[in-house]
């Protein structure tokens, strides 16, 4: 095995972009449980928590896709990989700090991508594997899901509607978080693997494991970790955007959306597509307010929309742009180089993100307060 600690470093790199994935996916899964008052906050982002740990060990079949179908081994490195990590980290923290519920699988991809285009040029992307189980994915599970969630909010409210209003929140308020947990169970499922995979791709890089291995059992029990701990910490400021940005949602739009969220997101991860949980969720969320004939305000759409559509180049602009400079600046040097402004950047842009929650006293104050977020009647949750 060679250059051991360059292989260390790409590993706790993978595993701090999980971290990053949990807690900029966090949305996903409880911003529709926390809008209607389901789960109070901190309730809601420590069950996503569990539940993503749980779910990472549930399949490995988007593991093995990100390992293998998306770029050819033989022309992964391990300063690839790292350069690929340093574009999904770099993109997921910038979305992050805007409140753009962007893609973090793409992210991951694309940065993977960009950097195998600059080692090894086309012939080191499997480009079939790339449009079939990413891109066309990308495509139709978002409109998939919206329609799921219409028709489902359409029926909710068709069955329920000589129910009282009071009654009818309260008792979809129970119902939204086990559907909730299922978001959560599909996320770990789905998105927790695409680290595996990446670490299983430097494992192999390194020599640390031969070509066609599966994935340690160390492997998923660190990335559940990573993304669990993640997922924790909670991105509070997608959360808003996907609660509150897109539609108004009451209960049965909120069961309806994550209902569908979860299907989707669990059908997918057996077939071995790595979905975005993002373009997922905000797809069932705009779908329950049409079910609802509620307005959606299509401008947060559109924003959303465009930032889906940039992820995987611009992710790939930087993977491409880390892997150029570690090939320029050669070696050890090259990697601490492109090390030191990672962590600059993203150093910068916690402060950053920080100064403008204060000054703005905008997410935390409004979604973090327990007591802002009613629960059903007799619930301690």
């Amino acid at each position: 095995m060679t250059d051991v600690p360059l292989l260390v470093l790409v590993v706790v790199t993978a595993l701090a972009f999980d971290f990053t994935n949990g807690f900029h996916d966090t949305a996903n899964a409880m911003a529709a449980s926390i809008a209607t008052g389901a789960l109070r906050p901190k309730i809601a982002v420590a069950l996503s928590a569990v539940l993503n740990i749980v779910g990472a060990f549930l399949s490995l079949a988007v593991a093995a896709t990100i390992a293998s179908g998306i770029v050819n081994q033989d022309s992964v490195t391990l300063s690839v990989v790292f350069a690929g990590l340093v574009g999904g980290i770099l993109w997921n923290l910038a979305t992050w700090y805007l409140g753009l519920p962007s893609s973090s699988s793409h992210a991951i991809i694309g940065g993977l991508v960009g950097a195998v285009l600059v080692s090894a040029g086309t012939s080191g992307v499997i480009w079939s594997g790339l449009i079939g189980k990413v891109i066309i994915p990308a495509v139709i599970a978002p409109v998939a899901a919206g329609a799921v969630a219409a028709l489902g909010t359409w029926l909710v409210y068709r069955i329920t509607r000589g129910v009282g209003g009071a009654e009818r929140t309260n008792d979809f308020r129970w119902g939204q978080i086990g559907s909730a947990s299922m978001v959560s169970l599909a996320h770990g499922t789905n998105d927790a693997q695409k680290t595996m995979g990446i670490i299983l791709l430097a494992l192999i890089a390194g020599g640390a494991l031969p070509a066609g291995s599966a994935v340690p059992v160390w492997v998923i029990l660190c990335c559940a970790l990573a993304i669990g701990l993640g997922t924790y910490f909670g991105g509070w400021r997608v959360i808003r955007t996907l609660g509150k940005g897109l539609v108004d949602i009451e209960s049965p739009q909120g069961l309806a959306a994550d209902t569908s969220t979860a299907v989707v997101i669990l059908v997918s991860s057996n077939l071995g597509f790595p979905l975005s949980t993002t373009h997922v969720a905000s797809g069932s969320i705009m779908g329950s307010g049409v079910g609802r004939r509620s307005e959606v305000r299509w401008s947060t759409a559109r924003r959303m929309a465009i930032a889906w559509l940039i992820t995987l180049p611009s992710a790939a602009a930087v993977g491409a742009a880390a892997e150029g400079l570690q090939t320029w600046l050669h070696g050890t040097f090259g990697n601490a180089v492109v090390l030191v402004i990672l962590v600059v950047l993203a150093t910068g842009i916690f402060l950053a993100a920080r100064r403008t929650a204060v000054n703005h006293h905008n997410v935390n104050d409004e979604w973090a307060e327990p007591a802002k977020a009613p629960v059903p009647t007799g619930s301690n949750a």
